[in-house]
């Protein structure tokens, strides 16, 4: 895994998110024909737009982080949780159900100067050890966001904040958020807004 990424997704700075870059499929990468037709799509070979307006709300306001302990849930190619830990988080876990995702989040960290905690696989059965919970992305079809949000709920009941990070995808559940802050943020090319909310029960 590590040495098609290596080869393959050539490392580039990320939009709009100072100091960070990342290795980034693009359209010579092969990414989808390499991790095959059974596998989870590639998403963590990309920035999207949620994890970006996150990023630069966590370099914008760095005391969020400072300090803390960080789950990065659905942390893609390890972007949000990277910027946390340069941010001064005390502890960042990175949760991310693709094994090729997971791989790809060791060598963002490594690329950017961070190590992290702790790179885990799904961890929605109970509410982790933290002080913050960031979610970038993690709206984007139904099941997976009534599922987070069973999780999330009990997040916010053991006392954990909850910050998320998207554009407006259908299954935002918009009645448990409040609005934070907006960025435009450069996703797939043309700039679009995006968004940053708590999250509440």
């Amino acid at each position: 895994m590590e040495a098609f990424i290596r080869a393959r997704l050539p490392v580039e700075p990320v939009p709009g998110v100072m100091g960070v870059r990342l290795h980034k499929a693009g359209a010579a990468s092969g990414v989808g024909r390499w991790v095959g037709d059974d596998a989870p799509p590639p998403y963590w070979a990309f920035w999207w737009a949620g994890g970006l307006a996150l990023a630069q709300h966590l370099q914008a306001n760095p005391a969020l982080v400072a300090g803390r302990r960080i789950l990065d849930l659905g942390a893609g190619s390890g972007l949000v949780g990277i910027v946390a830990a340069r941010a001064g988080a005390a502890r960042v876990t990175a949760s991310e159900v693709d094994a090729h995702g997971r791989a790809a989040i060791a060598l963002n960290a490594a690329l950017n100067g961070v190590t992290l905690a702790g790179i885990e696989s799904d961890v929605m059965d109970w509410p982790p050890p933290v002080d913050l919970v960031l979610a970038g992305d993690l709206f984007y079809a139904p099941d997976v966001a009534a599922r987070a949000m069973v999780f999330l709920d009990a997040c916010v009941a053991a006392g954990i904040e909850v910050l998320v990070g998207d554009p407006g995808r259908s299954p935002l559940p918009l009645d448990r958020v409040t609005l934070l802050a907006r960025y435009t943020v450069a996703e797939t090319g043309a700039p679009r807004p995006a968004s940053v909310f708590a999250y509440r029960r």
